[in-house]
């Protein structure tokens, strides 16, 4: 019998990809999202979806009433690092209290098993890269410091109920399906690979560079680009460890390969062909310098294996769906 899989925030980036890569893999999937950042477009119509609020434990307990779920998947946090800064109680608001509830939910209904999208920014500036798991955490924003709280919460949460929990910390989801049919498609876009790809594809005249002072290589700040696609298949993995019976866990998920952010312009000139206009903007607030993940616990014990380890790779998916889809999910 199929084992039925909830996706909370599966219309969103990362949650969409989440819930084609399940379909593909024979679970039976429900989505729980309240569409505030993400498209229903996205979400392939082989899931059920229910339309609602995560923080509102009272639809949560009619959807696990009506569905026999065996595990959720949450992917269903704000996760602007600026807005954080401007607005924290927005995202205490909604990652800590939404954690609360579905824990709740999760606990009433006995579903044992969540995977959890956490981040790197629970790290804050790292005092050694690549990020080991275990590294210490320091966040220097309300959203990495939301997202450990959420992380802590589980922790005793599973003391005390026994709900197994595996934290998975992205570093920079990035890319797209290779045939252009699902990508990444926010309002406003924060991240910067389809940035760039707008200023490719003629969307903007000039792409905003923040900050050539950070310590680094170049002066820009250097991330780990990690493939959708591959951290769908993380979940997928790190959700049979845990019905197999093993204890939760908390890994880093990266490529282990950090990029500067003009290196990242310079491989989209190469993908695109275009010349890409770039300048220098102030920094933004709550951004550390170097976020590069060492993801080797990740790969022994969950036994995963990136698919996409080339950044030109990467690119040039999130490149076929721009070009498919100048205007996201509204074309």
């Amino acid at each position: 019998m199929k084992q039925t899989v909830m996706v909370a925030g599966g219309a969103g980036y990362i949650g969409s990809h989440m819930v084609q890569q399940l379909l593909d893999e024979d679970y039976d999937v429900v989505v729980a999202d309240n569409l505030s950042t993400g498209h229903q477009k996205a979400i392939n119509p082989a899931a059920r979806f229910y339309e609602g609020d995560t923080r509102d434990k009272q639809f949560l307990q009619q959807v696990f009433q009506k569905e026999d779920i065996t595990a959720v998947i949450h992917m269903d946090a704000f996760s602007i690092v600026p807005e954080s800064v401007k607005d924290p109680l927005k995202y205490f608001d909604n990652n800590v209290i939404g954690m609360i509830a579905l824990l709740e939910a999760m606990r009433d209904q006995d579903i044992k098993y969540l995977i959890f999208s956490s981040t790197a920014a629970a790290f804050g500036n790292p005092q050694k890269t690549p990020i080991p798991d275990d590294a210490p955490k320091d966040p220097i924003n309300p959203y990495g410091d939301s997202k450990l709280m959420m992380e802590k919460i589980m922790k005793w949460v599973d003391q005390a109920y026994g709900i197994k929990y595996v934290a998975l910390r992205y570093f920079n989801a990035a890319g797209a399906m290779a045939d252009g049919s699902m990508g990444e498609d926010h309002t406003p876009e924060t991240h910067l690979i389809p940035i760039v790809l707008k200023t490719a594809i003629g969307q903007q005249a000039t792409l905003q560079i923040y900050g050539d002072d950070y310590n680094t290589p170049d002066g820009t700040n250097v991330r780990d680009y990690v493939h959708i696609l591959d951290l769908a298949k993380a979940h997928i993995l790190a959700l049979k460890y845990l019905i197999a019976g093993n204890p939760s866990d908390i890994f880093n998920l990266g490529s282990s390969t950090g990029f500067s952010v003009k290196e990242i312009v310079e491989a989209a000139r190469k993908v695109t062909g275009k010349e890409i206009p770039a300048k220098i903007a102030p920094r933004r607030d709550g951004d550390p310098d170097i976020l590069v993940a060492d993801s080797s616990r990740a790969r022994k014990i969950l036994g995963w294996q990136p698919q996409y380890d080339n950044i030109h790779d990467i690119v040039q998916t999130a490149w076929t769906w721009k070009q498919k889809h100048p205007n996201g999910y509204n074309d």
